[in-house]
């Protein structure tokens, strides 16, 4: 495991605050079904480290997503060889993830296997992992990865059965002002092969806040490019707003363009908390209809991730009642 993989928060000063994650994401090859799973880390300066495990399903068929998230009673732990362990309310390691949490009269469940695939990527140029600015670092620790197993919400079930999907990690003393992050998968006609994952952000510095700044990579049918960076910041072109975002994200060797259609209705949305406790409400659809233009090819997916954050509150989206920080 590289060392951008392991924790960062047991190496924080007792003086210092910070966030960190662990998510993954898994969808049906159809669109219809997917599941949102997070295992956090938020400590506020001069305090311990607190650790939560948060879980969304997703059903195009089934109204609403429905949401759980538990706080640990007890202090996260880095995991040998693993990523992150959640007091007794879950793990997280490159082959598998489990949980068993329960909050606002919901509970769930799961143990899922995980397969990758894919080897992982970086965001970022390696100099900026270990300087101040972005306040966020993040890395994509899976990006074409399988999950089996199943999550039980409430008495139902859901089976996963090789469902495709990716597993990250990011971490930070700072949420973005703003955020996108894309993924998409399963696109019609193709192969596991063929994905995306970008992150877009808008960085706040004193009074100033930068223009979007996208960081990912797309592959298609196997072939990798990356995508943004900091030198083709000028090119990218992003209109992102609630339920739906456009853009032109520049790489090296090819532009993508393209749009993500998020339905109110089904997608979920969360409170965030900066170290200083200050909010952003970060709204997230894992089946979201996401269509591109790369290379000549339209590639389009109704499994997709659109997730739009900001300190925006009126946004219309039912805020679950889970506090964070």
């Amino acid at each position: 495991m590289s060392d951008l993989a392991a924790t960062r928060f047991d190496r924080l000063s007792a003086r210092a605050g910070g966030y960190e994650s662990y998510y993954l994401k898994a969808g049906d090859r159809e669109g219809r079904r997917a599941v949102w799973i997070r295992y956090t880390v938020h400590k506020r300066p001069g305090a311990e480290p607190e650790g939560s495990v948060w879980l969304t399903v997703f059903d195009r068929l089934g109204g609403r997503p429905r949401a759980v998230k538990q706080t640990a009673a007890h202090a996260p732990q880095a995991i040998d060889g693993g990523y992150l362990a959640v007091g007794t309310l879950g793990e997280f390691t490159p082959d598998r993830a489990t949980g068993n949490i329960s909050g606002e009269g919901r509970a769930a469940s799961w143990d899922l296997s995980i397969a990758g695939a894919g080897v992982q990527f970086e965001h970022l140029p390696a100099k900026l992992y270990g300087a101040p600015l972005p306040r966020t670092k993040l890395l994509t620790l899976q990006p074409q990865a399988h999950f089996s197993g199943s999550v039980e919400f409430d008495g139902e079930t859901i089976e996963l059965d090789g469902w495709p999907g990716m597993v990250g990690h990011n971490w930070g003393a700072q949420h973005a002002e703003q955020w996108v992050w894309l993924h998409g998968a399963s696109f019609e006609g193709h192969g596991d092969d063929t994905w995306i994952d970008v992150a877009i952000g808008r960085i706040k510095a004193g009074p100033w806040t930068t223009p979007w700044v996208a960081n990912g990579a797309i592959s298609i049918d196997g072939e990798r490019h990356r995508l943004g960076g900091i030198g083709r910041t000028r090119a990218v072109e992003v209109d992102a707003g609630v339920g739906r975002v456009e853009f032109t994200l520049p790489g090296g060797e090819l532009t993508v363009s393209g749009s993500a259609v998020a339905g109110a209705e089904s997608t979920v949305a969360w409170l965030y908390a900066d170290p200083d406790g200050s909010l952003h409400h970060s709204l997230n659809n894992s089946i979201a209809d996401i269509e591109l233009r790369a290379g000549g090819k339209s590639l389009r997916t109704s499994g997709g991730v659109y997730e739009f954050g900001s300190r925006q509150s009126g946004h219309g989206i039912p805020v679950e009642p889970f506090g964070d920080g």
